[in-house]
């Protein structure tokens, strides 16, 4: 079971790299039926401090990235352009559309609103908050699999 447990979460951590699978939610998910599993004090303590690892990176993925563009000037409405051609290029170009999706959204969008001196600074800005983003989710579920790892020898 551990195996299995272990290779469902190395699968979510490519996964968060290359967002074809949802990566957070195969680590969660597998940790969750390793808690499940095991049943003991200690394998749900684990598991509390992994989800607690998890939710926050989530939160600081979204955070901190948005706040390092809004203070660059990227507005809002740019945001959203990248965000729904990033959805778009999702499922046009797969695995690495959603970037692709998202750093041409903002390059357009500033495009239009600054004209094209000024739209590759932000765009750079947005692949380098995409690029934050990825590490701190990363990060975070690193963490996790560490806690988790350490975890399986107390159990």
């Amino acid at each position: 079971m551990t195996f299995v447990v272990a290779l469902v979460i190395a699968v979510g951590l490519v996964g968060i790299v290359v967002p074809v699978l949802p990566g957070v939610l195969l680590v969660w998910g597998a940790l969750l039926v390793w808690a499940v599993s095991i049943g003991t004090s200690t394998s749900w303590i684990v598991f509390s401090l992994c989800s607690v690892l998890l939710a926050a990176g989530a939160v600081v993925k979204f955070t901190v990235p948005g706040r390092r563009l809004k203070n660059s000037g990227v507005p809002n409405s740019t945001l959203f352009v990248g965000g729904a051609l990033g959805v778009v290029g999702f499922f046009v170009v797969p695995v690495v559309g959603l970037f692709l999706g998202f750093v041409l959204g903002v390059y357009l969008a500033e495009h239009r609103r600054l004209g094209a001196a000024q739209a590759w600074p932000s765009s750079v800005g947005a692949l380098k908050a995409v690029g934050l983003s990825m590490l701190i989710e990363l990060l975070s579920a690193v963490a996790a699999t560490v806690v988790w790892i350490v975890g399986v020898f107390l159990v």
